[in-house]
């Protein structure tokens, strides 16, 4: 009980409206499609006058589009605008500064994403508790409640290893939970994580398939006796059908398939059924489009996020880089949003250091979080065990000194990679038109 009220109270203090925003939440799962919608057109009007009105780059849009905010009144009214792009952004940056930010509670963020590209975004207070609402709901189709015991086992996307030790731990008590990092799943690390869990006894499971796979690995491969979790929370990448038939069997528990993105407020959960994901309507709208940009009822097309709260920073029919199959049936526990069966491309690697160490592809993604400026594209490639290329789109104001920075920090993950920079013009796509932004050319 005492873990639920300093759970609650702690977000509260972040957000008063984080509590009541969940228990409506609970209960809104429940509504039937239509009324969800209708919700969400009322939230999509709201933000488009604001975004006309107080975004510059909005305004201008709908200038030279010949278009009213009226005209944007329902989802389907999304079609009339075009995709927005990470490139667009980046070339309209100071353009999607609302005029009266300083009225608006908002945070800082960055991401390299499956695009590798890099980008600053803002996010307002208000949509980042009602997302965590919403997290906290998904979770609770899994049997979570708020303030039950989970350790993670990521990497920086869930901000695993990038906050201060005192900032970490506060987190952590708050929160009730470990963080284990991914970014390191040898021997002696996952025998670390071992005891970890079977000292601190967790009922719930969050982080990257790959890595719960290696772990799984590892428990199986040493016949260790571990304490077995309520269920598991697979987010940030694909999780594929044999990774979760062996985490499931390890741990002896289900897992629950999980995807949101942060900078387009998207997010859908798996329920009990295990039929497909819901996709939540309370934070965004999630659109299924082909590649002109129509709308799919149905079916595999490219994931666009438009995030209804988030008005430090609008992103109207953002595309995420994501590709996701959208069902046209819904789900027999009840609930009224729409299915994704799957979502596609988000599968990161995992690389094999001299040294025997199997390093999760998200080091990477962090590094270049963290060293991104003057860099348009990069792409790891690890070509033999001893031997990563760094291929890299350099920007107007590249600077080659951090080159430095970035070997260093690779070499102290391992003294026996030898790091190759290679600057391109661009980095060529995959068939599906997606960058890879991790490749390994092992035979593993």
């Amino acid at each position: 009980m005492f873990n639920k009220v300093l759970f609650i109270g702690t977000h509260q203090l972040g957000n008063i409206h984080f509590y009541p925003t969940f228990k409506k939440a609970l209960k809104s799962q429940w509504m039937p499609y239509e009324e969800l919608k209708k919700d969400q057109e009322s939230q999509l009007r709201k933000l488009i006058i604001f975004s006309y009105h107080n975004v510059p780059y909005y305004h201008s849009l709908f200038k030279d589009l010949s278009l009213q905010p009226d005209d944007i009144k329902k989802i389907e009214d999304l079609e009339k605008l075009p995709v927005l792009t990470k490139e667009i952004i980046l070339k309209n940056y100071d353009d999607f500064k609302p005029v009266n930010l300083n009225h608006i509670g908002y945070t800082v963020h960055s991401t390299g994403g499956s695009t590798g590209t890099p980008l600053k975004y803002r996010v307002s207070t208000k949509d980042r508790f009602v997302g965590g609402a919403m997290m906290y709901r998904g979770w609770s189709y899994g049997g979570y409640e708020l303030g039950d015991k989970m350790i993670f086992l990521a990497g920086s996307s869930l901000d695993v290893g990038t906050k201060p030790y005192l900032v970490t731990k506060f987190h952590e008590i708050a929160r009730n939970l470990k963080k284990l990092s991914s970014f390191d799943m040898s021997e002696v690390e996952m025998n670390n994580y071992f005891t970890t869990v079977n000292s601190f006894k967790p009922l719930f499971f969050r982080g990257y398939a790959s890595a719960f796979n290696l772990f799984a690995k590892y428990i199986d491969e040493n016949n260790l006796d571990i304490q077995k979790p309520n269920a598991i929370f697979s987010t940030s990448e694909k999780l594929y059908p044999q990774v979760r038939k062996n985490v499931e069997n390890v741990f002896d528990c289900p897992v629950y398939d999980n995807y949101g993105l942060f900078d387009g407020g998207v997010s859908a959960y798996e329920c009990p059924e295990h039929c497909g994901l819901h996709i939540d309507t309370e934070r965004s709208i999630m659109e299924i489009v082909d590649e002109e940009g129509s709308q799919l009822e149905k079916g595999v097309g490219n994931i666009l996020a438009t995030s209804l709260n988030n008005y430090a920073m609008p992103f109207i029919r953002y595309s995420t880089g994501d590709m996701g199959d959208l069902m046209d049936d819904f789900c027999s526990c009840g609930r009224g949003s729409k299915l994704l069966k799957e979502v596609l491309g988000r599968s990161v690697d995992i690389l094999f250091t001299p040294e025997g160490k199997q390093v999760h592809g998200w080091f990477f993604l962090y590094i270049f979080w963290k060293y991104c400026k003057g860099i348009k594209e990069y792409q790891v490639v690890q070509v033999s065990l001893n031997n990563i290329v760094i291929k890299i789109v350099p920007d107007h104001d590249f600077d080659e000194k951090q080159l430095d920075s970035i070997r260093s920090v690779i070499y102290n993950k391992s003294h026996g990679w030898n790091i190759k920079f290679k600057f391109v013009d661009s980095i060529e796509k995959t068939k599906a038109g997606k960058h890879k932004f991790i490749i390994s050319k092992l035979n593993n």
